[in-house]
């Protein structure tokens, strides 16, 4: 893979024992004009990125990065990247994408449709691409119990034990999941303390971010079956166990435990040690919780700056920078990069 630059960053941590752990994060490949939020890393190390439609002109919904050129090709081909410029609603091609997530040589890519936050048009849906075969082979749609008219599923993750998949709604709190066994869907913690936003105004550089942003990050204890899940305008981080999410009725608040408090996030990940990444956007870092509670600080500065989604591929964590405090209606002469940084010993 050709990197671009190295850019060193000043870290700390947040531990009892005043360790301090220093990364620097590389720039892997940069896009102009076009705002990129999700990245994932495949397990053959192909990088793939999407863009939202939150205004006019996008140039894809969905792309690979070359690993020779760092050109952005969309994915999986031209056509289902069609509709997103002109918010064509169609059932063959990619409407609203804000995540994509790459896990066991699939591709799932989660179409909020729900273009520049104007509702709903359609149900939501996860595209599943066979990375094989560079072709979709199902589609799950969700079901009108799964979601509200003005929802923004946001992110997901796939659990493999339990064959579901479990999302965020960015924009009426709650989380969704998606059964594979039988292709049902519900949401669980609706309009719940633990998935609203806590605060109404973000400080991020200096520059006021007041749209209220409900639960977003979300992150999967594959080893401890637990599910982690974040509001963006908010300092709580919160868990509940996988066996204690079910469909229908409430979820008893003694199933949900307040984990920590941290910055005001937007995506997280696990790593196989335990350790939780996720964004301070107010302070530009990119932190981790450790499997002992210590918030630490593994890059910050200059190479983040509104650090959005996670990806890890051979110990190295994957973030984009979406910049959303800096972009307006016009992007066309941004630059938003994708940067990956080593993890720590």
């Amino acid at each position: 893979m050709k990197l671009l630059s190295a850019i060193a960053a000043t870290v700390f941590t947040f531990s009892s024992t005043n360790v301090t752990y220093a990364a620097d994060a590389e720039q892997v490949a940069v896009v102009k004009g076009t705002q990129i939020t999700g990245v994932t890393v495949s397990n053959q190390g192909d990088i793939f990125v999407n863009a939202p439609n939150w205004r006019d002109g996008v140039s894809f919904a969905v792309a690979r990065i070359n690993k020779s050129t760092d050109k952005f090709t969309p994915y999986p081909d031209n056509a289902y990247n069609q509709c997103v410029a002109n918010s064509d609603v169609r059932d063959d091609c990619f409407l609203a994408v804000q995540s994509v997530v790459a896990s066991n040589d699939k591709l799932y890519v989660l179409d909020t449709r729900n273009p520049k936050f104007q509702q709903v048009k359609d149900a939501p849906r996860i595209f599943v691409i066979d990375l094989n075969t560079d072709k979709v082979e199902k589609v799950l749609t969700l079901s009108a119990q799964a979601y509200h008219q003005d929802s923004y599923i946001n992110d997901l993750r796939i659990d493999h034990k339990t064959n579901r998949v479990y999302m965020t709604d960015s924009a009426h709190a709650g989380l969704v999941v998606y059964n594979l066994n039988d292709d049902s869907s519900y949401r669980i913690l609706d309009n719940h303390h633990s998935t609203r936003a806590q605060v109404q105004t973000l400080n991020i550089q200096g520059k006021a971010f007041t749209m209220q942003v409900q639960s977003d990050g979300i992150a999967l204890d594959t080893y401890n079956d637990t599910l982690y899940y974040h509001a963006l305008s908010g300092y709580t981080l919160y868990a509940i166990n996988t066996a204690d999410i079910k469909q229908g009725g409430d979820i008893a608040n003694k199933a949900i435990w307040e984990v920590a408090k941290t910055g005001a996030p937007d995506g997280m990940i696990l790593d196989k040690r335990g350790n939780l990444y996720l964004a301070d956007l107010e302070k530009q870092q990119v932190q981790y919780l450790t499997p002992a509670h210590d918030l630490r600080t593994l890059v910050e500065g200059e190479a983040v700056n509104w650090a959005d989604t996670f990806s890890i591929y051979n110990n190295y964590l994957y973030y984009t920078n979406s910049k959303i405090q800096d972009a307006g209606k016009d992007v066309s002469n941004m630059h938003f990069e994708v940067y990956r940084v080593k993890l720590p010993d």
